[in-house]
């Protein structure tokens, strides 16, 4: 054992440097070098030699390691927190746990087992005559593991570890070991290492060719598939997969030094692949979505709709970047907010950790309730599963795609159609779908918590209530048009040509507006917009309320900053990952600023030096909007999953201030709506390089080189297919480019809200949508009220903002086929199994929906080139039974329009708004 012990020490010794022949508990470094510290087995035996074996078991129950088969291996994380929390003092564990308790207090992701045992340890009586090492005598762990183990169910053990405090110093020190050294959430425990390797390569020049190539490869496919409808993407999620036998394949390179300058040199070959080298090239590549401008060029440059001539490839630069890089700007300076704070949980960025680390990082064998499969092997097999039964529901068998089966039973019912139907209808079916990708298309089940799929199944069914009343009661003329529609119809439920109230510069003609009429919403859209309306003032009242002490925290700590450039951006957080990443030299917040302040320059230049009719005060309206929502909005996004945008909003107070004025819309709009998105983009990545141990500098660096790659081929694309398709953005473009998902929607938007003007619209047709602002504003105050007054057990079930998310998420052109599949599996991974088999979610869960989606994705593309590129039909009942009927054909009204007044509904000619 002495021996064993030594050897440990002296490799951990090597791994953490010459002075550290002991974890240091009260300010660790937390770094290692695995190389060193792995060059042996650890056994459990050899590691924390003041706790008893039974002790040592207890604590890799706690942290799910229970299950390991050799205990003579030992992970690095368990013997290194084995270590800290043999090392580490009751006293310094209450000073963690102290204000732990009250910082976690309000987080709806910090389990409330752990909330109320880590309260129940602060009260407990510590005096002398406490026995504080009570679970029994000091044994050889050798000679007694296979008892332990084979009592490890708490109750053979003696003992419930979250009701009852059976060993006050271990579980004090525990709870406070893995708080301080690791993370207070298991999923993130989940994803991430206690300890940092500095040495592993990550900004090798391997991540910039493989990033580059996948950037590249990416962006084309995105932008040149972006008209097409349905259009064809490359997403993310299948490119970390396709990366990674790139990076493998470069690693089998010759060893060799090449030479640079001054001295300077790189290793064409410095190792295995790391984990490290994937992340960072997986983040390169994320960020390669279509730029938020591509659709508004499409829509002022061509002549099939506002034919721009002026709209140049100087014009298209400087509004490409200057829009693509404002996000930037103001993500570095509300950094505090969303990235340094364990609280800013960011769930979405966990699945991409999940599945790159079941790639590259090695693991030690376990046996999980019979599962011994690794990460591994068991993502591949999920992948494969994936990939082979999307051509069901994608193109064998696509009734099972949309299920709408009760509409079977009597295919010519309305009522029927209408309230269950999938395609057209509103969903309303217990069973609605076997596709992951309409599961996963909207509310993610496997990635955000139960509580956010909970809330935004409760929205969901209220809109659909909210809706059906609308409808039957045929509320502003909802009746006379189909019920879930996203379009605009005219006055006869046609659907809204917006060439017949413009002349031929593209401007209103009034004399045509009041022959043809306005555009009118159905039932659904005009819940979305009110639940919209609704959303904004709710949400940033309601998140600063229920927030209030870490946004001071945080605006302190950024005037500070401001004012002290020297001093990190991470300084008074103080959690395991914000300490790792102190070996990191920061982006200053001079760099984002001064990034923000170049993106206004050249917003200014692209509006004055070209006739765009826009003003300069928008420009900066627009963003100081966006900074206003972009705290409240970023932090429940990082808390939650849940992600609000602003383009609503934008579109609204734009069309009032600058009516008759399309191209002011579509350009203001790009900086509303693409600033905080971008923002947010930025802040998630850099997030998940935070949980990675990636350098910032490395974070920035592959992000705005990929951003600058990206927008530039799609720019090249953009104009290639102007001036060189035949027939782009005509319904009957032989290839399907019609661009009616994208620049089509783009061009009737701008017509809606900058021709005609919400003014118009809200003001006259739809004035009860105007007070939703206010009704959102005093929601607030119940609702804050109901948060206060529940026990904490339950707040994070009571989520107002989602609950109207769910509201305007799920409906027009959605139904609730999207969210009632995701409800099912979100209740059996995110709240049965993570509850009752932590151990197995921990390690499968987050695997499971990377497994899911990327064989998904990988397989949609297949599917494309093979049978939808030049169509391949399969006719058969199958793939026809879902689209027969009421529900199939999708455009009925519960109303007939000839029974109208006139022949059309709404305010009488000569009298429109």
């Amino acid at each position: 054992m002495t021996d064993e012990k030594s050897e440990y020490q002296n490799a951990e010794s090597e791994a953490l440097g010459p002075s550290s022949s002991k974890v240091d508990t009260m300010d660790p470094s937390q770094a290692v070098n695995l190389e060193a510290i792995t060059s042996n087995p650890i056994s459990l035996n050899a590691v924390g030699q003041e706790l008893t074996a039974e002790q040592k078991f207890i604590i890799l129950r706690r942290m799910q390691m229970d299950d390991l088969k050799d205990l003579d291996d030992l992970p690095v994380s368990a013997s290194i927190m084995l270590e800290r929390i043999s090392e580490l003092s009751e006293e310094r564990a209450r000073e963690i746990l102290e204000p732990a308790l009250k910082e976690f207090d309000n987080d709806p992701n910090f389990p409330v087992e752990v909330y109320d045992l880590i309260k129940m340890l602060l009260g407990h009586d510590t005096d002398t005559t406490f026995n504080s090492s009570a679970i029994g005598k000091k044994f050889e762990v050798s000679e007694k593991v296979d008892e332990v183990k084979a009592g490890s169910d708490d109750e053979s053990l003696g003992y419930d570890y979250f009701s009852s405090v059976f060993d006050y110093s271990l579980q004090l020190r525990t709870e406070a070991a893995l708080i301080y050294f690791w993370s207070p959430y298991p999923e993130v425990r989940a994803v991430t290492d206690p300890y940092d390797d500095p040495s592993i390569p990550c900004e090798s020049w391997r991540v910039y060719l493989v990033g580059i190539i996948w950037v590249g490869i990416t962006s084309f496919i995105n932008q040149y598939f972006a008209q097409r409808y349905p259009a064809i993407t490359l997403p993310s999620s299948a490119c970390q997969i396709l990366i990674y036998p790139c990076g493998l394949l470069l690693s089998y390179l010759p060893n060799l030094k090449i030479p640079l300058f001054k001295g300077r040199h790189i290793m064409l070959n410095p190792g295995p692949w790391s984990f490290k080298e994937q992340m960072l090239a997986s983040m390169m590549v994320s960020i390669t979505s279509t730029p938020y401008v591509e659709g508004p060029i499409y829509a002022m440059k061509m002549s099939s709709f506002y034919g721009e001539n002026w709209v140049s490839w100087g014009f298209q630069i400087l509004w490409g970047i200057s829009t693509q890089f404002v996000g930037f700007g103001l993500a570095g300076i509300i950094r505090k907010f969303c990235i340094y704070p364990s609280k800013s949980l960011w769930p979405s960025v966990l699945p991409t950790l999940a599945v790159n680390r079941a790639l590259l990082v090695p693991e030690k064998g376990e046996n999980i309730h019979g599962w011994t499969i690794s990460r591994y092997g068991y993502f591949f097999i999920i992948f494969a599963a994936s990939f082979v039964w999307y051509w069901v529901p994608g193109y064998l068998f696509t009734a099972l795609s949309t299920f709408n089966w009760l509409t079977w039973i009597k295919p010519d019912n309305f009522n029927l159609a209408t309230i269950t139907g999938g395609s057209s209808g509103l969903g309303f079916n217990p069973i609605p779908t076997f596709d992951w990708n309409v599961i996963n298309a909207v509310v993610y089940p496997l990635v955000y918590p139960f509580f956010n799929v909970l809330n935004n199944f409760a929205g969901a069914i209220i809109g659909f209530f909210v809706i059906a009343g609308v409808y039957y009661t045929n509320m502003y003329w909802s009746a006379y048009l189909p019920v879930n529609s996203s379009g605009t119809f005219n006055n006869k439920g046609e659907s809204y040509e917006i060439s017949e109230i413009l002349n031929d510069q593209g401007v209103l003609d009034e004399k045509k507006y009041q022959e043809y009429g306005p555009p009118f919403y159905t039932a659904a859209n005009l819940v979305l917009y009110g639940s919209f309306f609704a959303s904004y003032p709710f949400t940033i009242f309601y998140t600063i309320t229920t927030n209030w002490s870490d946004i001071v925290f945080a605006m302190k700590s950024l005037v500070k900053a401001l004012m002290d450039f020297k001093r990190s951006s991470s300084f008074g957080y103080d959690d395991a990952h914000c300490r790792m990443m102190r070996r990191y030299k920061e982006v200053p917040e001079w760099v984002f600023l001064l990034i923000l302040i170049i993106s206004i320059v050249l917003a200014i230049v692209c509006v004055e030096v070209y006739p765009t009719t826009t003003p300069v005060w928008g420009i900066f309206f627009t963003i100081a909007i966006n900074f206003l929502f972009l705290i409240p909005f970023t932090t429940l996004y990082s808390l939650t999953g849940y992600q609000l945008t602003m383009n609503v909003l934008v579109e609204l107070i734009v069309g009032y201030a600058l009516p008759g004025k399309p191209n002011a819309h579509l350009i203001l709009k790009s900086f509303g709506t693409q600033t905080d998105m971008q923002a947010q983009d930025y802040i998630s990545n850099n997030k998940m390089a935070h949980y990675a141990k990636i350098s910032p500098w490395s974070a920035f660096r592959v992000q705005v080189l990929g951003t600058f790659i990206n927008l530039f081929i799609s720019l090249a694309i953009i104009n290639w297919q102007i001036t060189s398709f035949e027939g782009l953005c005509t319904s009957d473009q032989p290839q399907k480019f019609t661009c009616a998902a994208d620049a089509e929607i783009y061009f009737s938007a701008s017509v809606i809200w900058g021709v005609i003007g919400p003014k118009r619209i809200f003001g006259g047709l739809y004035p009860l949508l105007r007070w939703c602002f206010l009704i959102g504003f005093l929601l607030v105050i119940p609702c804050y009220f109901i948060y206060r007054v529940l026990p904490r057990k339950y707040r994070s079930y009571w989520q107002p903002a989602i609950i109207i998310g769910g509201m305007l998420n799920f409906f027009a052109p959605y139904n609730l086929n999207y969210i009632t599949m995701g409800l099912y599996i979100s209740f059996i991974f995110m709240y049965y199994i993570k509850n009752h088999y932590l151990t197995w979610w921990e390690k499968y869960n987050y695997i499971t929906t990377g497994g899911l989606t990327s064989g998904l994705a990988i397989s949609s593309v297949v599917l494309f080139f093979a049978v939808d590129y030049h169509a391949k039909t399969l006719s058969w009942w199958g793939n026809n039974v879902n689209s027969n009927g009421i529900d199939g054909a999708g455009d009925m009204p519960l109303k007939d329009i000839s029974t109208a007044p006139g022949g059309y509904f709404g305010p009488r000619k000569g009298h429109f708004p």
